[in-house]
């Protein structure tokens, strides 16, 4: 008796892609007509609450195909939270993620699918090149770069969200409470057998970018806060060469008034010190606000996300 297929589910969140859904399904059915003799495909939407056609070329696409299915969120949370929130409602025995833009090919399923059946529970596409310019593509390795050394632990550099999990990493993933997910981090974090596939990223078709300098840098800080104890540290560190500096520098100015009675009062030079401590507190008090911040927004556990509407969901089968 032959085993029964295995059922991958296509994760897409979805912002105001009306522009590619159309191309995006397509390529989409013609890769679940090409494995078919492998695995079975579902293709699960997350709309993080799109202000254009988005939700309604969904639903069309849902009524004619019951392998489309969808969320609706009341509002955006984001497009980390809106990733996960989607995982919860993926029934695969593996998940894809892939965004709706199609810089990343979906037709990559293929070989992530055989990677996964060789025994590796994470497969991530490693973005060889990428269609953008030279100083945003070189703001996001030195980001990338950053992130890795002051983690706790290993996160691939030039990799995204375009990957391939097994359900045992999805099972784990959504155990984690955070307010604030890096998802990179938090898979990485996990272990399990873990490689990468190069390729190209392609340009986007239609639509634009939902990722413009400001939100890299705060998807950034929330990678180093979430995965690294190293702006902590730093504090103290720096805390106790400023106190350091300030013995040193005590000593050196009671020996020189020994020397020079006559020297004048450094009036100056005392309010320099003084807004100097101040500034520096007030930077020191603001790393340790951003992370007592996370911990009260763990605490305060709200839901990842809440759904408006659905499209080929049992209710019993919602999460949120």
């Amino acid at each position: 008796m032959s085993e029964k297929r295995p059922l991958i589910s296509i994760s897409i969140p979805v912002l105001n892609e009306s522009g590619n859904l159309e191309n995006l399904y397509k390529r989409l059915d013609a890769l679940a007509l090409k494995m078919s003799d492998r695995c079975d495909l579902e293709f699960v939407f997350s709309d993080n609450h799109s202000d254009d056609n988005t939700w309604a070329m969904l639903a069309e696409l849902a009524s004619k195909d019951p392998r489309v299915r969808a969320i609706r969120f009341s509002r955006n949370y984001g497009f980390q939270r809106s990733i996960l929130a989607n995982y919860m409602h993926t029934r695969g025995d593996a998940v894809m993620q892939i965004d709706a833009d199609l810089q990343d090919p979906p037709e990559l399923l293929e070989d992530f699918f055989a990677r996964w059946q060789e025994g590796h529970e994470v497969v991530y596409g490693v973005r060889r090149k990428r269609p953008e310019g030279w100083l945003l593509n070189n703001f996001r390795r030195l980001g990338y770069w950053a992130i890795d050394k002051v983690s706790e632990h290993p996160i691939p550099r030039d990799v995204g969200d375009f990957r391939l999990m097994d359900r045992k990493v999805i099972e784990v993933l959504l155990k984690s409470k955070t307010a604030n997910p890096y998802l990179r981090g938090m898979i990485a974090g996990i272990g399990f057998n873990q490689t990468g596939i190069a390729y190209d990223r392609d340009a986007r078709i239609a639509g634009e970018s939902k990722f413009n300098v400001n939100r890299l840098i705060r998807l950034g800080l929330t990678a180093v806060l979430n995965h690294s104890t190293v702006p902590l540290r730093a504090a103290s560190f720096v805390g106790i060469l400023i106190l350091a500096a300030s013995l040193v520098g005590a000593a050196y100015y009671l020996l020189l008034r020994f020397a020079h009675p006559d020297l004048p009062q450094g009036l100056a030079s005392i309010h320099i010190l003084v807004l100097f401590g101040i500034g520096l507190n007030s930077f020191l008090l603001g790393i340790i606000g951003e992370y007592l911040l996370r911990i009260y927004l763990v605490l305060r556990a709200d839901p990842v996300a809440v759904i408006q509407q659905s499209l080929n969901f049992e209710p019993a089968d919602l999460k949120l």
